[in-house]
């Protein structure tokens, strides 16, 4: 996920790792917040890849300032990156699919639609497995469990909304 961060953080313009990592803060602390010890790497394999390039400028005050840029083949990467499957994980698919959502702007028509699609698929399947939990005679389940079940549900009501407005919007745009 930490390269979809970087790729879109990288489309207006060039950046430095201290840069970026502020960037990814300002967009997307809410869901996610990388270490600069995860975001150093994750630069390093996409320049590896050629997904990202550097260039070295001197500053005023006489700094060695290093600034990354995304390449043609990291606009691909960002758009595979983007349409790629969501893990089974329920805890790793709502994060994953809130940043997805966030960097849907960069995606063409279709590629949104579909992804819109993949997301809502894949939220109403963890849905009903909350309430097959819920309803299931045989499972025993306490108070808590049932709160926090019942509280999943709701979330997961109004992350599917949510998702529905953004296919409504892809479809009049």
């Amino acid at each position: 996920m930490i390269e979809i961060l970087i790729l879109f953080s990288l489309l207006k313009r060039d950046l430095t790792m201290y840069s970026i990592h502020k960037r990814i803060e300002d967009y997307f602390k809410a869901f996610t917040n990388p270490s600069f010890g995860a975001l150093k790497p994750a630069l390093v394999r996409l320049e590896n890849k050629g997904f990202i390039e550097t260039s070295k400028h001197m500053s005023e005050g006489g700094k060695l300032s290093v600034f990354y840029s995304v390449t043609s083949g990291g606009t691909k990467e960002l758009r595979s990156l983007l349409l790629k499957s969501f893990s089974s994980n329920p805890l790793q698919f709502i994060s994953d699919a809130k940043v997805k959502l966030c960097c849907s702007s960069f995606l063409n028509g279709d590629d949104r639609k579909d992804l819109y699609a993949e997301i809502k698929r894949n939220a109403l399947l963890h849905k009903a497995n909350a309430e097959i939990i819920m309803n299931n005679e045989y499972t025993e389940i306490d108070f808590y469990q049932r709160i926090v079940l019942d509280n999943t549900i709701c979330e997961y009501n109004n992350f599917i909304s949510m998702v529905e407005g953004f296919e409504k919007d892809a479809r009049n745009s």
